[in-house]
């Protein structure tokens, strides 16, 4: 009898633990001065951050070109996947923020119409570290995202290597000058951002911008104090950037990990990128 009791509790307290469940808050918004747009994001609050005082370490969540703030809650599911994840003990628990990137490639666009790296980094991280009880340290700050996000998420962190301990990008929209000087609808996707198509070549701020050209441009112990985690899918149509990604980090000797699943450019992929994404950043957050 005495057994089945304690069977019984046992039980109690792992369903107790798994119907423990994070609070998301969508479409809160952000008052910038350098857009002229109210910035808008959703973040996730990990169980039992109402009821303690301790501090977080956060996760900034970059979404694909034409979703927003809302995606990876609405299609991917991030906040179950967080609960499932810290329930079982896989992932630390932390803050998940998903700011809105429009469609701007999460750079500063080549006119200065809108500058949203400058807005993100220079307002809306410090921000968000001051309103909410986040651990604002390099080694407790990692970035990720998809497709768009993914590209951006690599990006911030060249750009920014003392923001960033961790990068994880999935499916990530990053171009070869080939690539990107083939496509026959530059002026739809990447314009308004990176300027006009040259006559020959890619733009100075394509360069600037560029994942593959950063790993040339960025001090080398820079980039190795970043860990770095690159998912894309065999049936991705992104799957040429993302290769040269690789192979340039590897002749470089920089540090990584590179993953081909099988599957293509969808949810279904991204869900379970995640949960694999999130246990690698919690590698650092964890010691």
């Amino acid at each position: 009898m005495k057994n089945i009791f304690l069977l019984f509790l046992v039980t109690v307290c792992a369903i107790s633990a798994f119907a423990q469940t994070g609070k998301v808050f969508e479409s809160l918004e952000f008052k910038s001065s350098l857009v002229d747009y109210p910035v808008k994001y959703s973040i996730y609050l990990p169980p039992g951050y109402d009821e303690s005082e301790r501090s977080y370490p956060v996760l900034y969540l970059l979404h694909g070109y034409s979703d927003d703030e809302t995606g990876w809650i609405q299609f991917g599911e991030a906040n179950s996947i967080a609960d499932e994840g810290i329930a079982i003990g896989d992932f630390s628990s932390c803050i998940i923020v998903m700011p809105d990137g429009k469609v701007s490639w999460y750079v500063n666009a080549s006119d200065g119409s809108d500058p949203w790296e400058d807005m993100f980094i220079t307002e809306f991280i410090p921000f968000i570290e001051k309103e909410y009880r986040i651990r604002s340290k390099k080694e407790f700050r990692a970035i990720a995202g998809l497709s768009m996000g993914g590209n951006g998420s690599l990006l911030l962190a060249m750009h920014n290597p003392n923001l960033f301990s961790t990068c994880v990008a999935m499916s990530a929209g990053t171009f070869t000058d080939e690539e990107v000087t083939a496509n026959d609808r530059y002026d739809h996707y990447f314009k308004n951002i990176y300027g006009a198509k040259p006559a020959n070549g890619v733009s100075e701020h394509w360069k600037k911008n560029s994942p593959l050209h950063l790993l040339d441009n960025v001090e080398m112990e820079k980039l190795k104090s970043i860990r770095w985690y690159i998912d894309c899918g065999d049936d991705d149509f992104l799957y040429k950037g993302n290769s040269a990604l690789h192979v340039k980090m590897r002749d470089l000797g920089i540090p990584h990990e590179y993953r081909v699943r099988n599957g293509g450019h969808e949810w279904s992929y991204w869900r379970t990128g995640l949960y694999d994404g999130l246990k690698y950043i919690s590698e650092k957050f964890r010691r």
